[in-house]
């Protein structure tokens, strides 16, 4: 039993008995550190193989998993052991033990499964490599290791590094398509390349030191493509032969498998490249590379227009494809990078007159040396300009009431559209430059600062000389010299927002990447971006023998954004297709996913194929799309001259047809949902429709109520559509979307189908 006095600190001073009782603990603690790195490795391995054979499988996860553990059983492995052997051979590396427990020639063995263990257990790509450097490498030679992803457009991005400095990974940040040659030889080429003696004759410099030193660069392959590189630095000059590359191929396998770990999902250049393709003005994305030069990286169509004239234009650098205002873009993008907020050019090149030039020219910085370029052909309307207003601006102004000078910050001259070579104006001659309406709070505001010797703030409309409109808050001091007013000093705020209620979705995406991507503001541009492909209740195009009318109701909250969407074609065979979908998820991804299977089913509706054939091709769209969207859809191919209907639903809830007063859900067979499955079917049904017959074509979010079951908010569906009166479409969808709705928060799209 231990005494009362032994359980309390030694006292300072005291000295031993402290300093071996921490280094215990700290011993204990660092044990068990690296048992729960341990635990999750072995646990991280053992999903990632259940997920492999769920889907060669085609079971559940939990089927695999049982399946997983007879397997380990059966054949005398540990259970992590068996999983390493299955991710190892679905990434297409095969591992085999020998019956006395050596690794083949051909394979790792279980030291190496443990390395892959580790380095999927890492929390990052730097991580990762660290792990492989090591776990294995460093035992060979290899000094140093650097681990490049190949992005969309071949550039190089550095992920992952180990044994180098943080400044030559800075440097080696990005490598350019027209960077050294034998890192891209070896991506495209799809071949190692194994350097002896560091480098070959005539090529650029590589990276590590010293530069005789041994080099191997490795391409990465996941999936069965090229997605990445690696480059072993050995310390000296060393033989290459066979056994060594052969051990240093098998160590490095995994390193494919983390090239991903660090891409930021919010805001990456994917994610960013969908929403600026939706917008109808040119934007583009530029990456800053660490050697100063910047690339153009992605092109919405309207730019993509507007640089016709330059062959392939993404990944040249910048002043290739925009010669004449690479110089303005230039200082645009290094002020963005140097704070938060975009930054503006009325037009580049100032002039206006030089071919190409840029008109409203705006620049958000993206994070991690990329940035967002947005602006406008010079001949567009010039109301675009009074439009457009910046974000919050600051300036600062000194009235000296003595001398009569007063005195401005640069940024005031951008707030007033005054040129700096132009006097100050005192804040007491201001009113001229106001709207006529702010004359009186002007006044109020002197009355405060000059009677009162107050301080005081007031809102007005500055009107500039080129006829724009900037909302401005001043906010202003007395300044007293012995008691009397001997000036005024304050700031004016420029918190215009013209450009957030006129350009809708090009104002928020100002407003999203100024806040440097917060969530609530991110959601704010899906949402609109949603309500402008599905509109709440929008004009439809005239349909063959039917009227049609659809309502769509937002969710509840922003931030819960919704996937739901509608479309009605009128085909030219005379058909008609009706789709009604929901996306999983809420924000960013969901939207995008939505955009993403509508518009592609929209393009497909036209090949004029029956609706299960759609859903089939659909669902591979949704297999092949960034984030594997899930989403259930119906949809439903219309003839008019037999008056069927041929649909088939993906897992969506059933349409409601009411004839003669009376409402029955039609039934199908149960389809599974886009985006689960590979190589799914979807099984049709036809039914036969009568004039007046009305259809209801909806997503659950008009139904879901919490604790109530699915059939018993179908049954309340079906009454309020008996009681519906006979007016038209569009009346009786009005009256549906008041009288039934979930209590989900969930965004809710209503097709409401009349034949006639």
């Amino acid at each position: 039993m231990t005494s009362p006095s032994a359980e309390r600190p030694a006292p300072q001073g005291a000295g031993e008995p402290g300093e071996h009782a921490l280094a215990a603990t700290v011993t204990e603690l660092a044990a068990e550190i690296s048992a729960l790195y341990s635990d999750r490795a072995r646990r991280r391995i053992l999903d990632l193989a259940t997920g492999v054979l769920a889907e060669q499988m085609g079971t559940s996860p939990d089927e695999a998993a049982d399946h997983l553990v007879r397997l380990a059983v059966s054949t005398g492995l540990g259970a992590a052991d068996l999983a390493a052997d299955i991710v190892n051979a679905a990434a297409g590396t095969v591992v085999v033990d020998t019956p006395g427990g050596q690794p083949t020639a051909t394979s790792r063995g279980r030291r190496a499964r443990r390395n892959d263990m580790a380095v999927l257990a890492a929390d990052s790509a730097s991580a990762a490599v660290g792990t492989l450097l090591e776990g294995g490498l460093r035992q060979l030679g290899v000094q140093s290791l650097l681990l490049w992803r190949r992005s969309e457009t071949g550039c190089l991005e550095l992920v992952g590094h180990g044994g180098v400095s943080l400044q030559e990974a800075a440097h080696w940040q990005w490598v350019p398509p027209e960077g050294p040659g034998a890192l891209h030889r070896v991506v495209t080429g799809g071949e190692p390349l194994w350097l002896p003696g560091g480098t070959l004759r005539g090529e650029s410099r590589l990276p590590g030191s010293p530069e005789a030193a041994a080099r191997a660069m490795l391409p990465l392959r996941r999936e069965g493509r090229i997605c990445g590189v690696l480059l072993a630095v050995w310390g000296e000059p060393t033989t290459l032969d066979e056994p060594l590359r052969r051990s240093v191929t098998e160590l490095c396998g995994p390193a494919a498998l983390v090239l991903d770990w660090d891409t930021d999902d919010a805001g990456g250049p994917g994610t960013m490249a969908a929403l600026l393709d939706v917008l109808p003005q040119p934007a583009a994305i530029v990456d800053a590379t660490p050697q100063g030069a910047v690339l153009v990286e992605h092109l919405n169509p309207a730019a993509h227009r507007a640089v016709a004239g330059v062959h392939d234009p993404l990944g040249r650098p910048l002043p290739q494809v925009f010669p004449y205002a690479h110089h303005g873009l230039v200082r645009l993008l290094e002020e963005a990078a140097s704070g938060p907020g975009p930054r503006y050019a009325p037009c580049l090149p100032e002039d206006g007159t030089s071919p190409g030039s840029m008109a409203h020219v705006r620049v958000l910085s993206l994070g991690r040396g990329r940035a967002a370029v947005l602006w406008d052909a010079v001949d567009d309307s010039p109301v675009l300009a009074r439009v457009l207003g910046r974000l919050e601006r600051v300036a600062s102004f000194e009235d000296d009431l003595l001398t009569g000078r007063s005195r401005w910050s640069d940024q005031a001259y951008a707030i007033f559209g005054l040129d700096r070579s132009e006097d100050a104006l005192p804040l007491r001659e201001l009113a001229p430059r106001l709207h006529p309406a702010d004359s009186e709070a002007l006044r109020e505001l002197l009355a405060a600062l000059t009677e009162r010797h107050e301080g005081a703030h007031a809102l007005c409309r500055v009107i500039r000389a080129d006829g724009g409109v900037r909302h401005v808050r001043i906010a202003a001091e007395p300044v007293l010299t012995g008691g009397a007013l001997s000036g005024l000093a304050g700031i004016y705020q420029d918190v215009s927002a013209q450009h957030r209620t006129e350009v809708a979705l090009s104002a928020s995406f100002d407003r999203l990447n100024a806040a440097q991507a917060q969530a609530v503001l991110r959601n704010r541009v899906v949402l609109q971006l949603q309500e402008m492909i599905v509109p709440q209740a929008p004009a439809l195009e005239a349909t063959p023998g039917l009227e049609v009318a659809a309502r769509y109701r937002p969710a509840a909250e922003e931030y819960r954004v919704g996937g739901d969407w509608y479309d009605v074609q009128a085909l030219p065979t005379g058909r008609v297709l009706v789709t009604v979908g929901d996306t999983a998820g809420h924000g960013m991804a969901a939207a995008t996913g939505m955009v993403t299977l509508r518009g592609a089913l929209h393009g497909f509706g036209f090949t004029g194929r029956t609706p299960g054939r759609l859903m089939e091709w659909l669902n591979e769209v949704a297999l092949r799309t960034a984030g594997q969207p899930t989403a259930t859809v119906l949809c439903a191919l219309y003839d008019p001259a037999a008056r069927t209907l041929r649909w088939t639903s993906a897992g969506h809830p059933p349409p409601l047809l009411l004839r003669d007063g009376r409402a029955r859900l039609l039934e199908t067979s149960p389809n599974i949902l886009l985006g689960a499955l590979a190589g799914a079917s979807y099984e049709e049904t036809v039914t036969g429709l009568l004039p007046g017959d009305t259809l209801l074509l909806y997503t659950d979010g008009l139904v879901e109520r919490r604790r109530v079951e699915l059939d018993e908010s179908l049954a309340v569906l079906r009454r309020v559509a008996e009681q519906l009166g006979s007016g038209s479409p569009d009346e009786q969808a009005d009256q549906l979307m008041a009288a039934v709705s979930g209590d989900t928060d969930d965004d809710t799209s209503l097709v409401v189908v009349r034949v006639t």
